[in-house]
């Protein structure tokens, strides 16, 4: 039986949080268990929606020496299914929400699944970016 989609389209919320994991190199997106999830290569670096009742979360990895402070912050949830494997997840449909916080999170998921190309990618667009000021 197929899961139910998590989401309508069109979905401002996801728009936003698509167009932050897309900007990564050779980032696709790909529907899986109902939600889109965003991959580097086939490694999955973020999930959109963490169940049913919380469809406008991200799920993503954190930086292992990270984790231990995100977990103290309220804002931060264990997600089923991925969070045993030391993932975490965030709300993303607040008027609260921090996008360039929640776009450093992706960043940071995406590096650890990367290969290594993709890194070098990363790091070339990172330093154009800082040189024409346009970061």
């Amino acid at each position: 039986m197929p899961h139910p989609l998590l989401f309508d389209e069109p979905d401002a919320a996801l728009d936003r949080l698509r167009a932050v994991c897309l900007a990564l190199p050779e980032a696709v997106e790909v529907l899986a268990w109902g939600r889109p999830t965003f991959r580097a290569g086939k490694k999955i670096f973020v999930t959109a929606g963490a169940s049913m009742d919380r469809p406008h979360s991200l799920v993503f990895k954190p930086d292992p020496d990270e984790r231990r402070a995100l977990v103290q912050d309220d804002r931060f949830f264990i997600p089923p299914y991925f969070g045993p494997a030391g993932w975490l997840a965030l709300d993303f449909d607040s008027p609260h929400t921090d996008w360039v916080e929640l776009a450093e999170l992706v960043e940071t998921s995406y590096r650890q699944v990367a290969l290594k190309r993709q890194l070098v990618q990363l790091e070339r667009w990172r330093a154009e970016s800082a040189s024409d000021g346009s970061e």
